[in-house]
């Protein structure tokens, strides 16, 4: 049903949720398709709901614009000391968020990557501040309730990982303070947790979530059979230490490398497909880890291309989910086989009412999510559209219910945006018809196609 405030965020962790598989989209590379094809192949022909930028950049953000596809933007590491002034903070926004928002569903901003493990204390020094300053130029442009911040962090922000109940953090006097402000917006903590750099020949099997014999936690007595699983855990033991196990996990970046140097072990494209689909299907099985269970973690494949242009050894340009001509370097399961059409099989056609041939509308696809349908209505009338028709007394208020409303605000877009089949994506919970979804009072315009 219609809110009063128009919340765009989806929850990071959940109890028995569907889990937000999204990737990370790198630009360092002189071969990458233009950014509006790379937002049409992901909207129609994958499963991936969401990206992280490592940038603003204003041509990407323009191209997921009216895509509804939560988009996480990145402040570069070297912005941080600057962000502590309140004017340059209100201007950082003034600059790249507005001008594209909500247009463009940003969702999130990152202050900064793996900050705290590069050591740069001046960095570390300003990094909460900056995230204060920025929250407050949020606040002021009233976006802080649908925009949240948070900061990256490796896992060389833990010490005594082994179990992973032992877990501690290093810097507890600039994490438990951070950990606190978080809580306080109600955002998120960002980890990227890389099996592939805590992986040696004898534990491979455990990186790969192969049969192994695992690892027991005689703190919990918990047992371990990956890698993962226990790196996430690791995490939860350190903020839980410190009295914050009720603060969100995010998985900001999480991947494998096809191609490596001659000497490496478990470096291919078998392997790396191996370990991003068994990723995939683990964040979607809901089961959580030992001492997490029953939760699903929004997670971001490290990434989106192969990047030509990125520093350091052969793997660090070869990560990549998909090569520049969008072709799958290795299938995880995440393209859609057939792609999508926008007409409804026929066995699932009625007989259209009269006057509808020609026209399309865009209505809720059977089986979405109660909490996307509302995020599409929160999504669709935060953007200013007439949403007075699902309103108390309104000739489509009736029936109140969250889908009936969805499939109004839904059309809503469709029809004002241009009607284009990437309009009704909803990040696959909308579908095209030509049957009239109008009913009594309650009309859903449609133009002829």
């Amino acid at each position: 049903m219609i809110t009063m405030v128009a919340f765009l965020i989806i929850l990071s962790t959940g109890s028995g949720a569907e889990a937000s598989i999204g990737v990370n989209y790198g630009t360092l590379a002189n071969n990458l398709p233009p950014p509006r094809q790379v937002a049409e192949f992901l909207l129609n022909s994958t499963v991936i709901n969401r990206i992280r930028l490592f940038n603003t950049d204003p041509q990407i953000l323009q191209a997921f614009a009216h895509t509804g596809f939560p988009v996480t933007v990145t402040i570069p590491n070297d912005q941080i000391p600057h962000l502590t002034n309140l004017s340059f903070a209100q201007r950082w926004i003034s600059d790249h968020i507005q001008p594209h928002f909500p247009s463009t569903n940003i969702n999130r901003i990152l202050v900064g990557n793996e900050v705290i493990s590069a050591a740069n204390h001046l960095h570390i020094r300003n990094l909460i501040p900056a995230m204060q300053s920025l929250h407050t130029a949020l606040v002021s442009a009233s976006l802080h309730r649908r925009i949240q911040i948070s900061t990256p962090h490796s896992l060389g922000i833990l010490s005594h990982t082994t179990p992973p109940s032992s877990a501690r953090f290093r810097q507890d006097y600039v994490l438990k303070p951070l950990l606190s402000f978080l809580r306080t917006i109600a955002s998120p903590f960002v980890v990227n947790p890389y099996p592939f750099f805590g992986y040696s020949p004898e534990t491979l099997d455990f990186a790969l979530f192969r049969p192994n014999p695992g690892v027991f936690d005689h703190g919990t007595k918990l047992h371990y059979t990956n890698m993962f699983d226990a790196q996430l855990d690791s995490v939860y033991s350190a903020m839980r230490r410190l009295g914050f196990s009720d603060v969100d996990i995010v998985v900001g970046e999480i991947g494998w490398p096809s191609k490596g140097d001659n000497d490496q072990i478990g470096v291919d494209v078998a392997t790396a497909a191996e370990f991003n689909k068994k990723v995939v299907e683990h964040v979607n099985s809901g089961t959580g880890t030992p001492r997490m269970p029953n939760r699903t973690f929004e997670t971001y494949i490290f990434a989106l291309f192969n990047e030509n242009l990125k520093p350091g050894p052969v793997r660090e340009r070869n990560f990549g989910l998909f090569r520049s001509d969008l072709t799958p370097v290795y299938d995880i399961g995440i393209l859609r086989s057939p792609v999508r059409t926008s007409d409804p099989p026929e066995s699932d056609r009625r007989s259209p009412v009269g006057g509808s041939s020609g026209k399309r509308w865009c209505v809720t696809k059977l089986g979405a999510e109660t909490e996307a349908l509302q995020r599409n209505i929160d999504y669709v009338c935060g953007l200013g559209l007439n949403c007075g028709p699902i309103i108390v007394d309104g000739p489509c208020f009736l029936p109140n219910t969250v889908e009936a409303h969805a499939a109004y605000a839904m059309n809503l877009f469709y029809q004002t945006m241009g009607r284009h089949e990437f309009d009704c994506d909803f990040v696959k919970t909308g579908e095209i018809t030509v049957i009239d979804p109008s009913y009594g009072d309650c009309q859903y315009h449609a133009a002829l196609v």
